[in-house]
């Protein structure tokens, strides 16, 4: 019974653990010249298009400038590249399946219930479009779980913005 209860506990922690974390993707023009990019600007128009509030885009378009800075890069008005973001978001439903067979007295011998959960789960775009042939030289995506607790919004969009600027530029 211990060594059940053990394993409950320890698939608990690593679901809950994995939920945490961004998972993230690259894709990139082979051809493009990345050390030539030095200055960066947004696109207005793909920025003005992605559906999540203000507060979010402010939120993510300073977590944006403060990789960039640490990277070396330098917002200007006469850009190398320009950056696009696009977001998407959805529910995730986890079902759960616990029964109650076992040792000992218990009301539930035999049957089982079900525990169904639902989580916002969100996946940001990062584009960058070399700025003369406004081709697309760069994608970045993260996904992962949301929240609303606004207290947590500003660490958990920094977590997925870093992430995935961490694939930028490619080796």
């Amino acid at each position: 019974m211990k060594t059940i209860k053990f394993l409950s506990a320890l698939f608990l922690v690593a679901t809950l653990a994995s939920c945490s974390s961004v998972r993230v993707n690259a894709d990139y023009d082979k051809k493009a010249i990345f050390t030539n990019y030095k200055t960066y600007a947004y696109l207005k128009s793909g920025i003005d298009k992605a559906e999540i509030s203000d507060l979010d885009k402010k939120r993510i378009l300073y977590s944006i400038e403060e990789v960039m800075a640490t990277k070396g890069f330098t917002k200007s008005e006469n850009p190398d590249v320009l950056i696009s973001i696009f977001t998407k978001e959805r529910e995730r439903v986890d079902i759960y399946q616990n029964y109650g067979f076992g040792w000992g007295w218990n009301p539930y011998w035999g049957m089982g219930y079900s525990n169904v959960t639902t989580t916002p789960e969100g996946t940001l775009f990062i584009d960058i479009i070399d700025a003369k042939t406004k081709e697309l030289v760069w994608q970045g995506e993260g996904s992962g779980y949301l929240t609303k607790d606004t207290n947590k919004k500003d660490a958990r969009i920094k977590e997925f913005v870093s992430k995935i600027l961490e694939q930028y530029p490619p080796k």
